[in-house]
């Protein structure tokens, strides 16, 4: 094996490949390194089709990469393979680039069969675009797009291109630009290209720490704004290979998203959020008032004031174990409480202006109504915003609106509790214990699957207080919900219930050695559902052998030879 994965992020990954015996980190960029264009000496890997003597670790390539052949061709014609095949490089790339559809096409569908391959796309890579082709799955880029630009005396930014004609100073301290800071009508051509060198691998740089740190959509968001074709690229992704992305994406991060633009909306683990709360979830049983709440700046919600100051006033209220709180709010769309600890439910932040666009006033609306066909409530109260209350009140039956003014004034909070009374009064008196049970089996539903929560929760009790729930049968704790993540973490004895259900499995081979991780060499089968951050059940011989958090995809744990795949908790 010549490619081994580090770090994934979606569909990104940050990789070592081995090349004539060197490691070289990936994603990186290939300098063009001749007789007439010599690569920096910052470069870690350089490029070439001669017999030049080069210092660097050199990938050679074949003479037909940047053919001007049309490229509406066979799938097998868009790829040129090296090193036995461990290596893709594509062809005709500064065509397809500006035909997303067709990229996205021919991309995928050899990424879904060479998923543990290196991708080299040449000569379109530039500062605005590789954080998107690395989101894509690409690993290698090259420095043409530097010399071409350098060669139209345009220097490379953040932001784009900028011709030298239109600068009256160069906004760059790079070595090159320090030099003719004053005069910089006389950089040369070998000066404007090293500069586009720095600027190339400087943002090279800033994708690789993305990865690290798990928030490459973050930066990709922010990079494609200056560019329509880009943000087409996105969202043709977004909406046609929701698939692709949502099973390269984790369950679980603690990176913060910043839903700023209408890309945030649809990234894949918002969609998959909406998507469960829809098909997987459903409300707790014991509940029959429906109360709509705003969300607030602070996360999770009910650490927040306005949240607590909601819950000191339901804590008020006699049989306030009926109250069911649903929170609204973009870009999730609806968020009840049981959820608010999981990601990204407790782990995004928006711009709050009162103004609700067009795309998140159907969003909203759509996921209420679908929600409301599936769960029903015998009252409804909206204590929401007049400017959020306004477009979904239509949708609800017979709501009672309790805020005066604001949501936490005086004249609001009175409204709110006295009709909290006087709903929860109409019904029969519900336990603490059969709601803390009830809501947990909703939890176990969205973290599982329909109607696991049920068969998880049978005969259980819950101790200890929130947001660290115990679930105990019999004496034994069978799982616990924890602060970080907001999911059930599962015990031996929770894990042989999930296993009984054909759940969120895990198989490894019967001459496997389980002593420390799962490890992808080790894995004989896993269920398809299965994402990163999912509490899984490792199975050998359909016995259980323990519990742990998934590492891989279901996919990449069976298909994969090397990394790990389990990263165990309990072992039997």
């Amino acid at each position: 094996m010549n490619f081994i994965i580090r770090e994934r992020d979606g569909p990104a990954r940050l990789g070592t490949f081995i090349l004539n015996e060197k490691k070289v980190i990936t994603p990186n960029i290939l300098f063009v390194d001749t007789d007439r264009f010599n690569a920096p000496d910052f470069a870690e890997i350089t490029i070439a089709n001669n017999n030049r003597n080069f210092k660097k670790t050199v990938l050679k390539l074949p003479k037909d990469i940047n053919s001007n052949k049309s490229f509406f061709e066979e799938e097998n014609n868009y790829f040129s393979s090296l090193h036995n095949k461990d290596l893709f490089i594509i062809k005709y790339a500064s065509q397809l680039i500006n035909q997303p559809k067709k990229l996205l096409e021919i991309l995928i569908k050899k990424r879904e069969k060479n998923f543990d391959k290196v991708f080299y796309i040449p000569t379109v890579g530039n500062p605005s675009n590789i954080a998107l082709l690395t989101y894509l799955g690409l690993d290698f880029f090259d420095s043409m797009s530097a010399i071409i630009a350098a060669r139209n005396k345009a220097l490379f930014f953040s932001d784009g291109e900028k011709k030298l004609k239109d600068l009256n100073e160069i906004p760059c301290n790079c070595p090159v630009c320090t030099i003719h800071e004053k005069n910089i009508v006389n950089m040369r051509f070998e000066e404007i290209a090293l500069h586009n060198y720095y600027y190339l691998f400087k943002e090279l740089k800033k994708v690789r720490n993305a990865i690290k740190n798990n928030n490459l959509r973050t930066l990709v968001e922010k990079k494609i704004l200056n560019d329509p074709n880009l943000v087409a690229i996105l969202r043709t992704l977004d909406s046609e290979y929701y698939d692709f992305l949502e099973k390269k994406t984790p369950v679980f991060r603690s990176s913060i998203i910043y839903a700023t633009s209408k890309e945030s909306m649809n990234r894949p683990e918002i969609k998959r959020f909406q998507e469960r709360v829809i098909n997987r979830y459903n409300k707790p049983k014991s509940c029959k008032v429906l109360l709509l709440l705003p969300c607030s700046a602070k996360k999770p919600y009910s650490f927040s004031k306005s949240h607590k100051f909601f819950r000191e006033i339901i804590n008020q209220v006699e049989n306030s174990n009926i109250i069911h709180e649903v929170i609204i709010t973009s870009p999730l769309g609806i968020v009840p409480r049981e959820l608010e600890l999981l990601y990204p439910a407790a782990y995004y932040d928006i711009p709050v202006t009162g103004v609700w666009d067009e795309d998140e006033k159907k969003m909203i609306r759509n996921l209420l109504k679908k929600y409301l066909e599936k769960n029903k409530y015998e009252e409804i109260i909206c204590h929401l915003p007049k400017e959020l209350a306004n477009f979904i009140t239509d949708i609800l039956k017979n709501p009672v609106i309790t805020i005066v003014d604001t949501a936490t004034s005086k004249k609001s909070i009175k409204k709110l509790k006295e009709n909290l009374v006087i709903h929860c009064q109409k019904h029969g008196k519900v336990k603490v214990q059969h709601r803390l049970k009830d809501n947990l089996e909703c939890l176990a539903s969205f973290q599982f699957g329909v109607n696991v929560g049920e068969k998880l929760l049978e005969n259980t009790t819950i101790k200890d207080k929130y947001p660290w729930y115990k679930i105990i049968e019999n004496g034994k704790q069978i799982g616990m919900m924890t602060e970080k993540r907001g999911f059930i973490s599962l015990t031996n004895f929770g894990g042989k219930k999930i296993q009984s259900m054909n759940s969120y499995w895990v198989e490894i081979f019967d001459d496997f050695d389980l002593r420390g991780s799962v490890f992808s060499p080790g894995v004989k089968n896993a269920d398809k559902q299965v994402r990163i951050g999912d509490e899984v059940v490792v199975l050998r011989n359909k016995k259980l052998v323990g519990v742990g958090v998934a590492m891989m995809n279901g996919y990449d744990m069976v298909h994969l030879n090397y990394g790990e795949a389990v990263k165990m908790r309990h072992r039997i």
